[in-house]
C-alpha cells in the first residue's frame, strides 16, 4: 500500500494533468454539445471503461508488448484514428431533421458508451500514457507493483470521469441556451463533423510521445 504522501502527490499531479483539457475532454465535449448532456456522461463512462483496460494492461505489463511493437502501435493507431474520422464523416452527412427527432434517446446511449469506449481503447497514447505515468509512484517496498498500479489508475479514471462529466455539462448547458438560434442549428452539425475528423487526423498523424 502506497503511503498517503505518495497518493497525495498523485492526485495532486493527476489533477492538474486533467485541468488541461485534452482529446477526450473535446470528445465529449463535441458529443455534449451535438447531443445532451446524458450523451456527454455516458461517453464519458465509456472512455473510464477504456481506461481501466489500459490501466490493467500497463499492470500487468501488457502495454510494453504494443509499445515494443512500431507495427502494432501503428495498426492500433490507424484503427481509433479511422473510427474517429467515420464518426465525422457520418455526422456531417446526418439529416438534421432526424438528428432533432431522435436526439440521445435511450437506444443511442449503449452505443454511445460504446463508441467512446472504441475511441479510448484504440488510441495508443492512452497506453503510453498510463505505461509511463503511473509506475512513476510505484514503490517496491510497499506491497505488489501490479496492485500500486491498479490503484494509482482506479483514482485517476475516478477523477478523469469527474472532469470529463464537469466539462460535458458545461458544454451542454451552454449549448442548450444557444440551440434555438437557427445560426447554430445549421452549422452544429458541420462543426461537430469537422471535430470529429481533426481528432482522427491528429491521431493518424501523431507519434508516440506522450499523451
Amino acid at each position: 500500500m502506497p503511503t498517503w504522501t505518495t497518493i497525495s502527490l498523485f492526485l495532486i499531479a493527476a489533477v492538474g494533468l486533467l485541468f488541461i483539457p485534452g482529446p477526450a475532454v473535446l470528445y465529449v465535449v463535441t458529443r455534449s454539445v451535438d447531443q445532451g448532456r446524458r450523451a456527454a456522461v455516458v461517453s464519458a463512462l465509456g472512455i473510464g471503461a477504456a481506461d481501466l483496460i489500459h490501466t490493467t494492461a500497463a499492470a500487468f505489463g501488457l502495454s510494453a508488448l504494443l509499445l515494443s511493437s512500431a507495427l502494432a502501435f501503428t495498426i492500433v493507431k490507424y484503427i481509433g484514428a479511422a473510427y474517429l474520422i467515420y464518426l465525422g464523416i457520418r455526422t456531417l452527412l446526418r439529416r438534421e431533421e432526424q438528428h432533432q427527432v431522435n436526439g440521445a434517446g435511450p437506444r443511442t446511449l449503449p452505443r454511445m458508451f460504446l463508441q467512446g469506449w472504441i475511441v479510448e481503447l484504440f488510441n495508443p497514447k492512452t497506453a503510453l500514457f498510463f505505461f509511463a505515468f503511473l509506475p512513476q509512484f510505484v514503490d517496491p517496498a510497499r506491497g505488489i507493483v501490479a496492485a500500486q498500479i491498479l490503484l494509482f489508475g482506479c483514482l485517476y479514471v475516478v477523477l478523469g470521469l469527474c472532469s470529463l462529466a464537469f466539462y460535458g455539462f458545461l458544454a451542454g448547458t451552454i449549448a442548450m441556451r444557444i440551440k434555438g438560434n437557427r445560426g447554430f442549428q445549421r452549422i452544429q452539425r458541420y462543426v461537430t463533423g469537422s471535430i470529429y475528423i481533426g481528432l482522427g487526423l491528429t491521431a493518424a498523424l501523431a507519434g508516440s510521445e506522450k499523451k
